[in-house]
């Protein structure tokens, strides 16, 4: 079935979801998607438009409902929903019209805001009401009514689940709150030390924010039994209406000390103390307070506070929890990726980059060792998985193939990791993974070998110090754990005096915005650029050049230049 915006109708359990959702909203509501289309609407809005759903659902909502004053069909052009609604940011207004399911036009003042609907597409929350109600209108200047609180919420809740930063997430938060409902906006946040941290003051100024970095900073424990409002908060007991008379008596605790200094800094006459909550703990307090607005906040703004510091409260919580996870997981590999051997004529570095979002951390690796006959062992590898177990997978693994390798007696890299590969689904955790073994040794004439095998993994770059760059593509072969029982065929060539080998993951080469071949070119171009680079600088420059700036994965880099070798006793 078609739509009146020319595409098929959403899908009925995604209507059906997103209908639940505006059911308790106690104005009209309806959500559109990316195009404009209607895919729920509430009961509220049913009757107010004189329409059923099932003839709202799937219909264009700009060329169904909107009019200008005759009851004419708006151009989109003319309409501010629709600019406000392509520019993806919230808007309102108070002077349009839609028309009923009669035929008759419907005065109506409405907001718009993003609205997270779980689908893959952008979507928008649409409130209304008619122009005529009665309604919870302006009661007093700065009070808002139902339409814009719920779209406050509704825009506090998409723009504070959106993002696992909890800097970006209070930056949200003043940003949201100021100036709708006050001029300034204090955030007091808890460590998980138990440490009080005032750790933004801002004021909107000529509609500018301006952090006041001079009131920010280390706060005094909260005391146990004070009854002061943001040690109450700070203890999760209460919200609560205060002002500079609140403070002016003998201060009872540090924190009381640093109220009536914020008071007097900021000259506030009115502030609106909230606990912010997380699931199991308090984590800090928000306070909202006016200087420049006439009107206090009375007991009645305290409901809509509590209800934006319990969306505050689960986003800060998410963001912790990544970061907690991001924490323990890079600490694990960096803990688990090993120290570089000193070996006479090679000069050796290794990075590892952590993925920009914590749960992309954990499967990258790499290794080096000396082997029992004086060769060096080199290994780069990717562990499936981006997460915990993955990092704990890829220590089980570096320590079976170090056990293989060891015990190889000189067999060829490719028997060594047919050997590891038969192991790896027994005696490991790891279902699937990625490596290139390679051991590095000298021959009878004295010059640097390599020899080589590659089980699905990016192929290593070698780079002359002429600036020649190129793949080694031979030995290659599968994955592991795959099941397969197949010999693994191995590569060897020799490395010139002064020629740099690159092992690398393939988050220095892949992205989402190219394919694969485009980051290998790119990764080799400037490989021989920085051919006579020291080796050190040579690998920091080749990550800040290579690696793409939408890079979703962790990157681990092992980079090995062979020099002259010693004299033979």
């Amino acid at each position: 079935m078609e739509t009146a915006a020319g595409g098929p109708r959403p899908g009925g359990e995604t209507a059906g979801v997103i209908g639940d959702m505006l059911t308790p909203i106690g104005t009209g509501a309806y959500v559109v998607d990316g195009r404009g289309v209607i895919l729920a609407v509430n009961a509220v809005a049913e009757r107010l438009l004189g329409r059923p759903a099932a003839g709202l659902v799937g219909a264009d909502a700009h060329d169904l409902l909107h009019r200008n004053a005759r009851g004419e069909t708006m151009p989109t052009s003319q309409c501010h929903m629709r600019h406000a609604f392509l520019a993806g940011r919230p808007a309102q207004d108070e002077g349009e019209w839609f028309e009923k399911g009669d035929g008759t036009l419907l005065p109506v003042a409405w907001s718009i805001a993003p609205y997270d609907a779980a689908t893959d597409d952008t979507c928008v929350l649409v409130l209304f009401h008619p122009r005529e109600a009665p309604g919870p209108a302006m009661a007093r200047e700065g009070t808002l009514d139902e339409l814009e609180r719920l779209a406050l919420l509704a825009e506090m809740t998409t723009q504070l689940t959106s993002t696992l930063s909890v800097d970006e997430a209070l930056r949200r938060l003043v940003s949201l709150v100021l100036p709708r409902l006050a001029d300034w906006a204090v955030i007091d946040l808890i460590s998980e030390r138990d440490e009080v941290w005032r750790t933004k003051v801002v004021h909107l100024k000529d509609g500018v924010p301006v952090s006041r970095r001079d009131l920010e900073g280390p706060m005094a424990p909260v005391p146990a039994e004070s009854p002061m409002p943001l040690s109450r908060a700070l203890r999760g007991v209460s919200s609560t209406i205060a002002g500079p008379e609140t403070y002016e008596r003998s201060p009872d605790s540090g924190i009381a000390v640093e109220q009536r200094r914020l008071f007097e800094a900021t000259g506030m006459h009115s502030a609106a103390i909230a606990p912010i909550r997380g699931l199991r703990e308090v984590l800090g307090a928000l306070t909202l307070g006016r200087s420049e607005r006439a009107d206090a906040f009375t007991p009645a703004d305290l409901t809509l506070l509590e209800d934006i510091t319990r969306r505050a409260g689960l986003a800060l919580d998410n963001a912790r929890l990544y970061q907690r996870q991001r924490k323990v997981a890079e600490t694990m590999q960096r803990y688990l990726l090993p120290q570089l051997p000193r070996v006479p004529g090679l000069e050796m570095t290794s990075r590892y980059l952590p993925a920009p979002d914590a749960s992309h951390v954990g499967g990258d690796w790499y290794d080096a060792f000396t082997l029992g006959d004086g060769d060096t062992a080199l290994v780069i590898g990717d562990v499936s998985g981006h997460d915990l177990d993955a990092a704990a997978g890829m220590a089980q693994l570096r320590n079976v193939l170090r056990s293989y390798a060891w015990s190889s007696r000189d067999e060829p890299p490719g028997l060594v990791v047919e050997r590891v590969d038969r192991a790896v689904l027994r005696i490991t955790d790891v279902t699937m993974a990625t490596l290139v073994l390679a051991v590095l040794g000298t021959d009878d004439e004295g010059r640097w070998t390599l020899r080589w095998t590659n089980a699905g993994h990016p192929p290593p770059l070698l780079v002359t110090r002429e600036g020649v760059a190129g793949y080694l593509t031979d030995g290659g072969g599968l994955l592991l754990g795959t099941g397969a029982d197949r010999p693994r065929a191995d590569g060897a060539t020799v490395l010139p005096p002064g020629a740099t080998l690159v092992l690398y993951t393939d988050g220095l080469v892949e992205a989402p915005s190219h394919v694969i071949d485009e980051g290998l070119e790119r990764l080799r171009r400037h490989a021989a650029a920085l051919a006579h680079r020291p080796v050190g600088a040579f690998t920091d420059e080749l990550l800040r050049r290579a690696r793409p700036a939408d890079n979703e994965d962790d990157v681990a880099v092992l980079a090995v230049r062979v020099g002259t070798l010693p004299e033979r006793g």
